[in-house]
């Protein structure tokens, strides 16, 4: 062999071997980013690592998704670590677009930090004297579209603070600073939390937040400028299976007043809103929407929701105190009772009347009593989130042990 053709094999071999390396190598990083699949938790990491800037908080298997700029909002959860069920409902096509949406940039997240109320003469979501249509509904961008600021955080914990202000559908100017702190929960103090035993067998996550808000201002908030309130929305997977569960108290309507408020978008149909022993239940698949609502005097402090295809169960606590200044009405009109509003709500979300949908998702929601503050007094509104998967024993368990109901019954409730 001559020099002039060793050294051609020479580079031949030298180049075979370096497509040979960058082939492999692309197919390891294809198999890294192609490792988790869409519906894991790791899939949603992965998609906010390119997006959005996210922190997570773990303890076990147990792990929460946080995006500060968002709010500080729980974007999603897993109960079984990185290839575990995500189970917040994500935007993924407004996220990547990097675009702002008109009226509501709906990222998404399976809790987030909003102000009540909606409507009224004391909104914060209509500008002055307009009237209350899907067109001049506009979610304030201090709780929409613009970032909390991280104080700080480690593995459990991480605390976010905001100033701002709003101006409500009355004109006056609340001058607002908001305190969250977001922790996960081991099952010492989700046990303690739901005053029982879990079963061995069972996989969950649960984390719980403060919110606190200051009047920063140099006026009280009184009634005849308006209130503010805490409101706690978490935006979570439909599911055909899908049902939500609140409890409410038993008694005559003539002194507790209705057990719910399904007027919001049009009354619910009976075939997707029942009632027994004490509970209400509410289809909650994505496909029609609708919402309730449960006044201070029927509502209890938890609600929950149960999917019975995929097996999971998710149960929502909050502080309702015994004492209180009325809740924010959030109906879309001029109110005769700007008190009188819901401590507990749940949407289902569905088609808009141009064929458009914000989702599909459903809400599991819970309000403070509206602030009734004096400069530099605060409220706060603690909120607990907890989602369990394990099979029907385990499953029937629980629901027994918190609703006082059984899976088949949940079933059956609505004609699954």
């Amino acid at each position: 062999m001559n020099k002039i053709a060793g050294f051609f094999l020479i580079g031949l071999l030298s180049v075979m071997t370096i497509s040979c390396q960058s082939q492999k190598k692309e197919s390891e990083e294809e198999e890294e980013e192609n490792k988790y699949e869409l519906g894991s938790f790791g899939y949603d990491l992965d998609f906010f690592k390119t997006y959005q800037k996210s922190l997570i908080l773990k303890k076990g298997t147990s792990m929460v998704l946080l995006a500060p700029g968002y709010q500080g909002r729980v974007m999603t959860s897993s109960a079984k670590g990185m290839s575990g069920k995500s189970f917040g409902w994500i935007n993924y096509d407004l996220i990547s677009s990097g675009e702002s949406a008109p009226h509501f940039n709906n990222y998404g997240g399976e809790e987030r930090l909003w102000l009540g109320p909606e409507g009224g003469q004391f909104s914060v979501f209509f500008a002055p004297g307009v009237s209350y249509t899907f067109e001049n509904w506009q979610v304030p961008a201090p709780i929409d579209s613009e970032a909390f600021e991280l104080k700080e955080h480690n593995d459990t914990m991480a605390v976010f603070q905001r100033d701002f202000q709003l101006v409500n559908y009355s004109s006056f100017t609340f001058s607002i600073h908001v305190d969250r702190i977001v922790s996960i929960l081991g099952a010492p103090e989700l046990e303690s939390l739901l005053d029982i035993a879990l079963p061995e067998e069972i996989d969950f996550v649960g984390y719980q937040s403060v919110n606190t808000i200051t009047n920063t201002g140099e006026i009280a908030w009184s009634k005849n400028t308006g209130l503010v309130s805490i409101w706690m929305l978490g935006q979570l997977i439909s599911s055909p299976t899908n049902t939500v569960i609140v409890p409410y108290n038993e008694g005559e309507e003539q002194i507790l007043g209705p057990v719910v408020n399904d007027n919001y978008f049009g009354k619910v149909p009976s075939e997707r809103l029942t009632f027994k022993d004490g509970l209400i239940f509410f289809k909650a698949d994505g496909k029609q929407r609708g919402k309730i609502g449960l006044s201070p005097l029927r509502s209890k402090n938890y609600c929950g929701s149960y999917d019975s295809a995929e097996k999971v169960l998710t149960v929502l606590f909050f502080n309702k105190p015994n004492h209180h200044e009325g809740y924010v009405n959030s109906m879309w009109e001029l109110q005769e009772a700007p008190f009188g509003g819901d401590v507990i709500n749940s949407y289902n979300d569905g088609p808009l009347e141009d064929g458009s949908q914000l989702g599909p998702f459903y809400e599991l929601e819970a309000s403070s009593p509206a602030a009734l503050l004096k400069p530099g007094q605060s409220l706060s509104h603690t909120n607990s989130t907890i989602h369990f998967s394990g099979d029907d024993t385990e499953l029937n368990t629980l629901l027994d042990a918190l609703f006082g109901v059984s899976v088949e019954e949940v079933k059956q409730a609505l004609g699954e």
